[in-house]
């Protein structure tokens, strides 16, 4: 696989319409998707030598980010209106020459910034609400 450009890591929201319509969040500059495992610890008096034991599978989970320039766009509108009804949406993050990953996500922060002598900046952090899947590129 060669280089890819950073731009093309998207976020996308989804409009909860059948089918499901998908839109680009406006302006960002910077995306961080993460995949985590944690483990569930089941050691207890009857594990061999005390040592540690650990549950198969665990807990997965995914976090995801982004920060850029507040376009005032659709899809601002969109997060907006995600984040003050509290609820779970579906997103789609696009990996260049990889595929994408869709499914639940709850935006856990939504920050805009406003220095005197620049550009609004919005931020955002969101956490996984369910299964994801993955799709091949």
């Amino acid at each position: 696989m060669t280089a890819q450009r950073g731009r093309d890591l998207l976020i996308k929201i989804g409009d909860g319409g059948s089918p499901e319509t998908f839109t680009s969040v406006a302006g960002l500059r910077a995306t961080t998707l993460a995949f985590n495992a944690t483990t569930v610890d089941i050691t207890n008096a009857d594990s061999t030598d005390m040592w540690r034991e650990l549950l198969a599978g665990g807990v997965k989970s995914a976090t995801l980010s982004g920060s850029g320039v507040f376009k005032d766009a659709a899809s601002d509108a969109a997060l907006r209106t995600a984040f003050f009804n509290a609820g779970v949406g579906n997103f789609q993050i696009a990996i260049p020459s990889f595929g994408s990953v869709t499914g639940p996500f709850k935006i856990t922060a939504l920050q805009y910034d406003g220095p005197y002598d620049g550009e609004v900046k919005i931020s955002l952090s969101l956490a996984s609400a369910g299964a994801l899947t993955f799709a091949a590129a």
